[in-house]
């Protein structure tokens, strides 16, 4: 656990060192307890994410970083990848290929590239999955922009 603390600690000071570095990932540790932290992430432009601003939750594991974080979306999502009501991530680095190499940062990355580029074969959102598998580009492009905009983009007035 001490050395899942010191990890942590290095990175909660790597953050505060890129916060201007890297304006598509604002990563904030819990004030009292270094194993919760949140994220807004800003989504990918040329995506149907583009404009909105995306809060992910961290559970980071005491046997940290030897295990993933538990990562999961607090905002809501159209997404073929990310379970609509729990905010689930089906990604990789997060079950079966994550490597000790990997950061909260970096982790963050990875989420942004996935709105980029969603795996419609492995899908937690099934709906999502079926327009992109079918061909639909403009259904789920539209379904996913209204998403993002109920959700994720602040309220005007």
């Amino acid at each position: 656990m001490q050395a899942s603390r010191a990890r942590l600690f290095k990175e909660y000071k790597e953050v505060q060192r890129e916060k201007v570095a890297d304006p598509d990932i604002q990563l904030v540790c819990d004030d009292t307890n270094i194993f919760k932290w949140t994220a807004l992430i800003k989504g990918p432009s040329e995506t149907p994410f583009e404009g909105g601003i995306f809060q992910l939750a961290f559970a980071v594991p005491e046997q940290y970083p030897l295990q993933p974080p538990q990562v999961r979306f607090l905002t809501k999502i159209f997404h073929p990848n990310v379970h609509f009501k729990t905010g689930e991530i089906c990604l990789d680095i997060l079950k079966n290929a994550w490597s000790p190499a990997w950061t909260l940062q970096s982790v963050c990355r990875a989420i942004i590239a996935l709105m980029a580029h969603p795996e419609p074969d492995s899908p937690l959102n099934c709906d999502s999955g079926n327009l992109l598998r079918s061909g639909d580009l403009r259904g789920y492009y539209s379904m996913a922009r209204m998403y993002t905009r109920l959700a994720a983009m602040p309220k005007k007035g």
